[in-house]
């Protein structure tokens, strides 16, 4: 069906009367930047109300038609970016407000900034739409917003945890094709209902067309019946695993630190990981895994000698207590690079020392005790990565003058997997904390060879807020786009087990010293997105590219005369 829309008939009575009091509100544009955010809040998880998703964006573009339309306003795309920003500044403070827990600097940059991110691609829309005219431009409005997704999956500013299609993580069942077209095509799915919903109700206002609510309809409902359909077939596949998570509970605000007024002392935090970790190994366990730095002591772990510390002796000890058991830890790592100043864009320099990198990795420790590290890649921006290090490594100083909260950390280019040493088809991935979120990512493990996933984190930052509990939500779809199996290990909680289809078959409790024992399948196959990677995001990106070339093009050509919507 074209997406093609007529100039307007003349209206009915009602509706003349409705636009009348609507051009008469100098609230209107207020109101419906506020119902964007608080639709988009509502149909975020934890809540179960994905639906709410369709229709969020109904308002932001019926914002952009009345601002147009009434010709009331001098600078008329100024002030859809005024009203667009703030209905992308309450969507972003009414779901992740809880940012503020871990750092209220951070939190509050992070509404702002990905607010103000947010609104590149609502102007490029915007601008699209008046030279292309309204068809292309709707259209561009959903290829503009995935290639938004896309990139901001990638640069160094990177916070996508408000990607769309993470919305249905909390109604999975509704997105099992996921393993077809990741989460972006959730994107796509909510974007396009929207677009329809809109061009329905909206452009049409004389009377309602059935014949154009039939369409968004079956778009809707199509893909849940698809995704039950899938639901209801799938088997999970792999080998039997038996797997314990750790949930030491250890406070990240008020214990875990020397600095702490209540810190415990390492040794003891190891002693606990062990003891919770004993009472659930049995002989047929093959992991334990504790989570994000669980492992760190105030001298720090330098790599070069890992072997030499009294600690990880004690942990081969505790291996070897458990024939067949192999270690997946959290810990915090130094690697040391003397005078060489090039040795990485992160490196940091200490006077009379050297240069030296700071690491958030995983570790393993295997049947053989032998060692394997991967380094945390996916990085916080602002927290554990300074953007573009290797154009603001003349920040540096300053980063270690605030304690490290700012370009501290190293990370590394590729992907590494953990393989189960008596059995080396079985591999895991060890992904740290907020590289949960990234769906393309995750499966770079995949391909690599990981058969199971291990999420280690620390979400005590967070306080009891909907933040940690979206983070468990968000490692559902990455079960489902991989058709992985999931051990997950918290800190301060939740930890769990995951399904292949995205299930959550056991979990903890919030704040509250644990371990968990399940079975997990180790699986071999590969999905089509797993295969293909981010196909629509990319495809987004040269689309958006190419639509705003012609654009600028264009308007080059006309010098300003936009393009008659009349299309």
């Amino acid at each position: 069906m074209s997406l093609s829309i007529s100039s307007q008939p003349k209206q009915s009575k009602a509706n003349s009367s409705l636009s009348y009091r609507a051009a008469n509100n100098r609230f209107i544009l207020l109101l419906l930047a506020l119902a964007t955010g608080v639709i988009l809040w509502m149909g975020w998880p934890v809540k179960p109300l994905a639906f709410f998703l369709f229709f969020g964006f109904v308002p932001l573009l019926y914002m952009e038609h009345y601002i147009v339309e009434r010709h009331q306003h001098k600078s008329p795309g100024f002030t859809f970016f005024k009203y667009g920003y703030l209905a992308m500044f309450f969507w972003n403070l009414f779901t992740t407000w809880w940012v503020m827990y871990s750092t209220v600097p951070g939190g509050i940059a992070a509404v702002v900034f990905n607010a103000l991110f947010m609104c590149s691609p609502l102007m490029a829309f915007y601008f699209t739409k008046k030279y292309l005219g309204r068809t292309i431009g709707y259209i561009s409005f959903i290829i503009y917003w995935v290639a938004f997704e896309q990139f901001h999956l990638t640069w160094d500013l990177s916070w996508p945890w408000l990607t769309l299609g993470n919305g249905f993580a909390t109604l999975n069942q509704w997105v099992q094709w996921y393993e077809y077209t990741g989460f972006l095509g959730g994107s796509v799915w909510v974007l396009l209902v929207n677009v329809l919903l809109f061009r329905a109700f909206v452009h049409y206002p004389q009377r309602i067309q059935w014949e154009k609510t039939i369409l968004p309809a079956i778009l809707v409902l199509v893909p849940i019946a698809i995704s039950y359909a899938i639901l209801a077939g799938y088997e999970e596949q792999g080998q039997n695993v038996e797997v314990v998570v750790v949930q030491p509970n250890i406070d990240p605000y008020h214990e875990k630190y020397a600095s702490h007024e209540n810190f415990i002392p390492n040794e003891q935090q190891m002693a606990r990981l062990i003891s919770l970790s004993e009472q659930k190994i049995t002989p047929d366990t093959k992991f334990v895994v504790w989570p994000e730095t669980s492992l760190r002591i105030d001298e720090g772990y330098w790599e070069e000698r890992l072997d030499s510390y009294p600690s990880i002796q004690q942990l081969k000890a505790f291996l070897q207590r458990h024939p067949g058991l192999e270690l997946v830890a959290g810990i915090d790592t130094y690697t040391f690079y003397g005078d060489n100043q090039d040795a990485s864009p992160t490196a940091r320099h200490l006077e009379g020392f050297g240069y030296y990198d700071s690491f958030n990795a995983g570790m393993h420790i295997n049947t053989a005790g032998e060692i394997d590290l991967y380094h945390k890649s996916k990085l916080v921006p602002g927290v554990e990565k300074l953007p573009y290090p290797g154009f603001f490594k003349f920040l540096g100083p300053l980063a270690i003058d605030l304690g490290g909260t700012v370009g501290s950390v190293g990370s590394q280019d590729t992907r590494d997997v953990f393989f189960y040493k008596p059995q080396p088809s079985m591999g895991a991935a060890p992904v740290i904390c907020y590289e949960s979120i990234y769906g393309d990512y995750v499966s770079e493990y995949v391909r690599k060879g990981a058969t199971m996933i291990f999420v280690f984190t620390n979400d005590g930052w967070w306080s009891d807020s909907p933040g940690y509990k979206q983070h468990l939500q968000y490692a559902t779809l990455r079960a489902i786009e991989t058709r992985r199996s999931i051990a997950r290990s918290a800190n301060t909680g939740i930890s769990a087990f995951i399904n292949q289809k995205g299930e959550i078959v056991q979990r903890s409790d919030w704040w509250v010293q644990a371990a968990l024992r399940g079975t997990i399948k180790s699986n071999q196959q590969m999905t089509f997105y797993t295969r293909t990677g981010e196909y629509i995001g990319h495809t987004a990106l040269w689309a958006a590219l190419a639509l705003f070339v012609v654009a600028v093009v264009l308007a080059f050509v006309h010098r300003g005369s936009p393009a008659k919507n009349s299309n």
